[in-house]
């Protein structure tokens, strides 16, 4: 049996994105052991993954502490694993490569001055379709040795129907409706610089919640709370509004999502765990995020918005101030596409 090891400890997106290459490898060598290396607080999403054995969580205090991060690695690394992939290819993530010697295949990406522990230092392409095709390209050195490498670029959160019915239950309580539309709204992010213009979402949310009777759901981690409780203030606390759903952990975040009809707002790790669930998703991307990379395995069902894409329909010069930029992305602009999705997707659910 061989023994796989996958190293992406960053956060959701990242994380997430990369698991195409479990997908693939579990193709690949359907009786492999597949351990999946990722930071403690996402680690819950890839629990019952089809395509992950064991998920291997580095904690914030072993990040923090030199030592402690050593000997894990170490400890991990006496699996005497078979392959080892680095996708983050950083100095403290190619220990794992660094302990891990007798694996035949070490790859990671290529940087100047570094990967020397690797066996294979892989280029970023050149040409590449989003972020999923960068990661799987990762797989390359395994191909050109002549292993077929069955490649799939699916990324997924896989729930049990007990968890999902266990969110629902506690979305009832909280008085929603599920005959009407429900609505996550990704009012905020963990990165300000991220957030579209909160007016400008008001707006759209208001507009969506009344033409379409639809309910909407602001979500939170423990440190956007209050940024939630005032929007929701802002609203006029609005009853078709829910702010006082709580979730205690990312995999509980994926619950409350299964249970929309859609995820629209700022794009992110929660709008790409929407994704992983194929919950229909429109995202809204900063001037930092670029749509083709991060809206991976794009299709109608999950879509986005970026100001280039407003600059190239109205064929304008680019605003030199980064602010300006961003403010091209209105409501009204974003508005049709959402209207189409809703009604290819959230009203044929409803009827």
């Amino acid at each position: 049996m061989k023994k796989i090891l996958i190293v992406r400890f960053k956060q959701i997106g990242d994380s997430l994105l990369a698991t195409p290459i479990c997908e693939s490898l579990r193709k690949t060598y359907p009786n492999a052991r597949i351990d999946y290396v990722v930071y403690d607080h996402i680690a819950p999403l890839f629990e019952s993954h089809p395509a992950i054995d064991n998920v291997i969580s580095i904690t914030k205090e072993e990040r923090k502490n030199p030592l402690k991060y050593v000997a894990k690695v170490w400890k991990v690394t006496r699996e005497k694993y078979d392959i080892i992939i680095d996708i983050m290819s950083t100095p403290k993530s190619e220990l794992f490569t660094l302990f891990g010697r007798s694996a035949e295949y070490r790859i990671g990406r290529w940087k100047p001055k570094r990967g020397y522990t690797y066996t294979h230092s892989v280029k970023e392409p050149k040409v590449s379709r989003d972020k999923v095709d960068k990661f799987l390209h990762m797989l390359k050195p395994l191909e050109e040795t002549g292993i077929d490498i069955k490649y799939d670029t699916t990324y997924r959160v896989v729930l049990t129907d007990n968890e999902k019915d266990m969110m629902k239950d506690r979305v009832l309580e909280a008085g929603v409706n599920f005959n009407k539309p429900i609505f996550a709204f990704a009012i905020n992010s963990r990165r300000p610089e991220k957030m579209w213009n909160p007016e400008k979402m008001k707006k759209l949310i208001i507009t969506i919640l009344e033409k379409y009777d639809a309910q909407g759901i602001f979500y939170y981690s423990p440190t956007e709370k209050e940024y939630a409780k005032n929007m929701h203030k802002e609203l006029g606390m609005r009853s078709d509004i829910f702010s006082n759903i709580t979730t205690k952990s990312i995999r509980e975040l994926a619950m409350l999502l299964s249970n929309c009809d859609m995820f629209i707002g700022n794009e992110g790790g929660p709008r790409h765990i929407a994704q992983s669930l194929d919950i229909p998703s429109f995202a809204i991307f900063s001037l930092g995020a670029e749509k083709k990379e991060w809206l991976s395995n794009a299709n109608d069902r999950h879509l986005g918005i970026e100001a280039n894409d407003i600059i190239k329909e109205l064929n304008i010069d680019t605003p030199k101030n980064s602010k300006d930029k961003y403010e091209l992305i209105t409501p009204e602009r974003v508005l049709p596409i959402i209207d189409e999705m809703i009604d290819k997707y959230v009203k044929k659910n409803k009827s």
